[in-house]
């Protein structure tokens, strides 16, 4: 048995980009996240992480309606790696495929709403 579920909680880094192939809907956007790390120094510095999230269909729609930078997100999906060779060069990147997005408010978005895309 095996389990592929990812889990993420940040901010847009900027508004979605959607693009709709024949009668597919596709909405890709990153989130960040951030934690506190003590540095070298002794310091405490925010770590951030981006992390693609690319979403489909129905979700694609709402997710385009509804977000913008800095909207806050709870994303959870599974983790995906496309392939690819260009020039004979060996490509590769990783996202998150989205099956559940979740409105948290914040930033860009309506603080005392808390909506649930699906």
């Amino acid at each position: 048995m095996s389990v592929n579920k990812a889990i993420i909680v940040g901010h847009l880094g900027q508004d979605p980009e959607v693009n709709r192939p024949g009668d597919l809907t596709i909405c890709k956007f990153s989130v960040a996240t951030n934690q506190k790390r003590k540095g070298a120094d002794g310091e405490y510095v925010d770590q951030v992480e981006w992390h693609n999230i690319v979403c489909f269909d129905r979700l694609a729609q709402v997710c385009e309606q509804y977000l913008r930078r800095g909207s806050q997100v709870y994303v959870e999906g599974q983790i995906q790696t496309d392939r690819w060779e260009t020039d004979g060069v060996k490509r590769n990147k990783t996202f998150i495929r989205a099956n559940t997005v979740e409105f948290l408010g914040g930033k860009g978005g309506n603080d005392n709403e808390r909506r649930q895309a699906f």
